[in-house]
């Protein structure tokens, strides 16, 4: 299945594409988003870093791996790219199928949140999964409220380098019947 389009009430969630890179290179490239990302990202994030990116990530799409990249846009917008949600069902990842960014100045209003929404939707009604991992440095207090929100629950610990030295990253488990279960899904499209 290809990533599909998704509208939330102030989002457009679109399959990632090539045409993203200037967008993504500028909002990307901040230390106050990658301090809290793991080691695999670069830092300094190479001037021409989100191309590469995004061809890898394409090519293994195109090569049948089972990766759902969607960029986020404001309904409001210029169709620009503001953040980046990737999610991969396969349940056996140690340190999580899903992992997002959005750029600095749409933080502190409710976007990830409202975008996470639609993709558990997505991973739960559509695809049929029955639970997946996702994971966050502890400082991240953000990433955690986000996830707090969003239904996930809180399972332990795991170690994953960050490049803010933190070693220690929290790790949340979302299910299917937690997720369908919720009494008033205020996020609901």
């Amino acid at each position: 299945m290809d990533t599909p389009n998704i509208q939330t009430r102030r989002l457009i969630l679109r399959p990632l594409a090539l045409s993203d890179a200037p967008a993504i290179q500028r909002h990307f490239n901040n230390w106050n988003i990658i301090q809290n990302l793991p080691f695999v990202v670069p830092w300094p994030y190479p001037d021409d870093g989100a191309e590469p990116f995004i061809r890898q990530q394409l090519e293994k799409i195109a090569a049948g791996e089972e990766i759902y990249q969607w960029v986020l846009a404001l309904k409001s917008g210029d169709g620009e790219a503001i953040g980046n949600i990737r999610f991969t069902p396969k349940p056996d990842q140690p340190t999580g199928n899903r992992g997002f960014w959005l750029a600095e100045p749409y933080w502190n209003k409710g976007l990830m949140t409202e975008a996470i929404a639609a993709v558990n939707d997505f991973a739960f009604r559509t695809l049929g999964v029955e639970s997946f991992y996702v994971s966050n440095a502890v400082s991240n207090v953000a990433s955690r409220r986000v996830k707090q929100k969003t239904g996930a629950e809180f399972v332990g610990y795991i170690e994953l380098p960050h490049h803010n030295g933190q070693t220690k990253s929290e790790r949340w488990r979302v299910t299917r019947e937690s997720w369908l279960g919720r009494s008033s899904n205020s996020f609901r499209r």
